[in-house]
C-alpha cells in the first residue's frame, strides 16, 4: 500500500495570506492593477510573484493575475489589497475621468494652430 504523497507546492489559502480572509479594500475580478515599484525585501513570495508580473508596465485584471500564477482568486485580492496599501500596485485612471469641457477645447485650438 502506498502512501498518499502531498504536492510540495501546495500551501493553503490560510497560509498564504496570513491567516487572514477579507482584503483591507473593495476588489473585484476586473480590478486594474499596475506595479508602482520594486518588492521590499520582507515581501512574501506572493507579493513577488504579482509584482514581477505587474513590472513590465503591465495593467493587469485581479483574474488576470490569479491565471497567470496559478493562485486561487481570494488569495490574490488579499495579497493585491496589501500592495496597493503599501503603495506598491496603483491602480490606474479609470477611462470615465474625462477632463474638463474648457481642457478640451483648448486642445481642440491648440491641433488647429498645429494644423495651419
Amino acid at each position: 500500500m502506498t502512501q498518499h504523497r502531498r504536492d510540495p507546492d501546495l500551501v493553503r489559502s490560510y497560509v498564504r495570506t496570513g491567516g487572514r480572509s477579507r482584503p483591507s479594500r473593495e476588489l473585484d475580478l476586473v480590478t486594474l492593477v499596475v506595479s508602482n515599484r520594486d518588492p521590499e525585501q520582507g515581501a512574501s513570495p506572493d507579493q513577488r510573484r504579482v509584482l514581477g508580473l505587474c513590472s513590465r508596465s503591465r495593467v493587469l485584471s485581479l483574474a488576470e493575475i490569479a491565471a497567470y500564477l496559478d493562485l486561487p482568486y481570494p488569495v490574490v485580492k488579499i495579497v493585491a489589497a496589501d500592495l496597493l496599501d503599501s503603495g506598491h500596485l496603483a491602480t490606474p485612471v479609470p477611462a470615465s475621468a474625462v477632463p474638463e469641457r474648457a481642457l478640451l477645447e483648448e486642445v481642440l485650438n491648440g491641433l488647429r494652430a498645429l494644423a495651419v
